[in-house]
């Protein structure tokens, strides 16, 4: 389903030789097109030039991709109409479903703009600019500076660079790090904040296979959905509202029903969240022997509560759906990076490499001086963060799986950040993320079932008492202070019966209120959340200053040992990915996972139906099943396979964040939309693959057959350049 963390990239620390770069491997920024092999690529069929994709002055095909936050948009229309994956667009479905109107499970399409529905808590995000602002962002940093004040610095550095090109503009900025914190870009966005749902197809559709086809080849899901930006009369970006008009996109992405044959070129365009190529063994160590394995296990644990609470009643099933949605993709990612590590033997390859590294350096003296101590000091940060990590994961999941903490926990922190000058504020608390924060307290409301809230929240309340000692929770220990082990679980009851019996943090309307307080004003509500959250918060702030002072410590190490292993191996690098708008290349080919199989490219209308079971995940609507028993297929049948093609794969190089975008040929046209890759190439976040790391894209030919032969959304292909 989701690229949540899936991607294709770098075995070991081995940087790109320049020649290397063929191998489709990479996630190129946009201001670094030109690095790109582009004489190879028009050869590959790549019709466009570097300024066609991307121009800074505007006009290139860039222009229609936009970032949801989490997964990637492209506007098909001139009317702001936006292709993403159903599964990105899930939230929003569940957020607006009941069990009145399940558009989670019947779909939805608006047949004008006053039926579109509101999706709360989505954010389009255009690119507008790119600007290279190393030196301002380092020129706080002093050699002598604390790991803590280094990261302090830095942070200070780039707030003020924020806030200076915001002022008095209608724009969004961030400043993003690359390669480990060597480089710092500023990006600037132009900002719609008002995104509504515009058609999904059934879940028997957008969903089809569930968790059991999740990262699988072969794939049958129509994942594809579409919303739609609007901004203020003015054009200027705007909260919703029914005055808001529909966006204006001056560059929107034509459709091809030509469709694809193995070898055919592809380039993706989108927002892939977090790669880690150029990690140390240590790194990658604590992944697979903590990190993964933890995870794992937590998230096992909670999607059974979830889903157990979900027989209850099919509302209590809409309100869990998206917790279980995600936390069932990340899981099986986590499994599946654990299975790459060991099959590829990661960890012993990046620890055989960083010892030819450390002996190529003790060749020259002053390259050792220099770099012989970046590997060592890399390993004893990771050893401090293993003495705090189950703690502070604890915190942070408990935080985000209990509707009501959660809540608390945003108040509170508020309370304590706008005592402070807007500047001395932590990211994420300024004047600028008011709106945002407030959204956040809206939108949990759509989650929120008390049974099922109740049971996670006691749930990590007890694996806290299982912390070892240095890692304990004191807030949590105050529960059963007194208590012998065998009256835990009673203790934890009690006081689970006292914070939802006698808060008001389960109400909207009361959260908000909380929200404008004072921090004095806050605690003198005595409200059982409140305080809860504000012990937490005591905790959780010496393990942010923890974790502060390993970023301004890391920030400073990793840039050397790229840097370092640049000269030793020599070559021309991209940079990991870190939710800026990338281009990857590839070609629409198969793969062989292992001894006498072979995955053809492509996956068509007679496997869906044969996968059908009648039950979900396999059920197969049978509308769905007259239109193949009856061949009425319109012009959406491949002539190769002699019917409607469904999914197909590609060698692009794609991870979290690419969700939703568009995959295209080498004219910009969308042949399909990314959602997924295989299972086989999980672990591609640290480890590149050319023969097994696949994108898995919904084709285009499959989602206007939907779009018009099952669902008649013709008011929609009206809008859309179909070529």
């Amino acid at each position: 389903m989701s690229f949540k963390l899936f991607v294709a990239v770098l075995a070991g620390l081995t940087l790109l030789a320049a020649n290397s770069v063929f191998a489709d491997e990479g996630m190129w920024p946009m201001n670094s097109l030109d690095k790109l092999p582009i004489k190879q690529l028009q050869k590959m069929g790549l019709k466009l030039t570097p300024e066609e994709i991307y121009n800074p002055k505007g006009g290139g095909i860039a222009r229609a991709i936009v970032s949801l936050g989490g997964g990637t948009g492209s506007f098909v229309s001139p009317n702001g109409l936006i292709l993403t994956n159903h599964h990105v667009a899930f939230t929003a479905l569940q957020r607006e479903s009941s069990s009145e109107n399940n558009y989670i499970e019947d779909g939805f399409l608006a047949r004008s703009y006053a039926e579109e529905l509101h999706a709360p808590g989505y954010r389009a995000y255009v690119l507008l600019s790119i600007k290279d602002v190393t030196k301002d962002v380092l020129r706080g940093v002093k050699k002598k500076m604390s790991d803590l004040e280094r990261y302090n610095a830095i942070e200070k550095r780039i707030k003020k660079i924020v806030a200076r090109n915001e002022k008095g503009k209608d724009v969004e900025c961030r400043v993003v790090p690359f390669y480990g914190g060597m480089e710092y870009y500023l990006y600037t966005y132009f900002t719609i904040k008002d995104v509504r749902i515009v058609y999904a197809p059934p879940d028997a559709i957008g969903n089809y296979g569930g968790d059991i086809d999740n990262w699988m080849w072969p794939r049958h899901g129509g994942d594809f959905s579409f919303l739609r930006a609007y901004v203020a009369p003015d054009g200027s970006s705007a909260e919703y509202s029914k005055d808001n008009v529909p966006y204006k996109s001056d560059i929107y992405l034509p459709f091809s029903t030509a469709g694809v044959k193995e070898g055919d070129f592809t380039m993706i365009i989108g927002f892939p969240g977090r790669t880690m190529r150029y990690r140390s063994s240590y790194s990658i160590e604590y992944s697979e022997k903590f990190a993964y394995p933890f995870r794992i296990k937590v998230f096992g644990d909670w999607i059974g509560i979830l889903q157990d609470e979900a027989k209850r009643s099919e509302e209590t099933a809409i309100k869990v759906a998206s917790y279980d949605q995600m936390l069932n993709n990340s899981m099986k990612n986590y499994q599946g990076m654990l299975e790459g590590f060991r099959k590829s033997k990661l960890l012993e390859k990046k620890i055989a490499e960083e010892k030819a590294f450390t002996e190529w350096l003790a060749s020259n003296k002053k390259l050792e001086e220099k770099y012989g101590d970046v590997l060592p000091s890399i390993g004893k940060l990771y050893d401090e963060v293993k003495t705090y990590q189950l703690k502070n994961s604890i915190i942070r999941f408990m935080e985000w799986g209990c509707v009501p903490l959660q809540g608390a926990s945003i108040i509170y922190r508020w309370s304590e950040e706008k005592a402070k000058k807007d500047m001395d504020r932590e990211p994420g608390y300024q004047e600028r993320d008011i709106p945002r924060l407030k959204d956040r307290l809206k939108v949990i409301q759509r989650n929120y079932d008390p049974h099922a809230d109740r049971r996670v929240l006691k749930y990590f309340i007890m694996q806290a008492l299982e912390l070892p000692d240095n890692q304990r929770i004191a807030a949590i220990d105050e529960i059963v202070v007194g208590k012998d082990k065998k009256d835990y679980e009673a203790a934890v009851d009690a006081f689970l019966d006292n914070l939802y019996a006698n808060t008001k943090m389960t109400k909207l309307g009361e959260r908000l209120k909380a929200f404008d307080m004072s921090k004095k004003k806050l605690l003198a509500m005595h409200d059982p959340f409140i305080e809860f959250a504000a012990k937490l918060r005591a905790e959780s702030k010496v393990l942010e200053d923890k974790g502060k002072a390993f970023n301004g410590a890391i920030t400073k190490l990793r840039p050397k040992l790229i840097e370092a292993y640049k000269m030793w191996k020599g070559g021309n690098l991209y940079p990991d990915a870190n939710s800026t708008m990338r281009l990857t290349y590839g070609v629409v080919k198969g793969y062989s996972p292992r001894d006498a199989v072979h995955y053809d490219y492509i996956t068509s209308l007679k496997g869906v139906i044969e996968k059908n079971t009648g039950k979900p995940p396999f059920n197969c609507p049978q509308k769905l099943i007259d239109l193949y028993n009856t061949k009425d297929y319109g012009p959406y049948k491949d002539s190769v396979i002699n019917d409607v093609p469904v999914d197909f794969l590609s060698t692009c190089d794609i991870t979290g964040g690419n969700s939703g975008s568009p995959i295209l040929n080498g004219r910009g046209e969308v042949i399909g939309a990314a959602f997924d890759g295989n299972y086989e190439s999980i672990s591609a976040d640290y480890q590149f693959n050319d023969a097994l790391t696949r994108a898995i894209s919904v084709d285009a030919r499959y989602i206007l057959f939907i779009m018009d032969k099952f669902s008649g959304a013709k008011n929609l292909l009206d809008e859309m350049k179909i070529n």
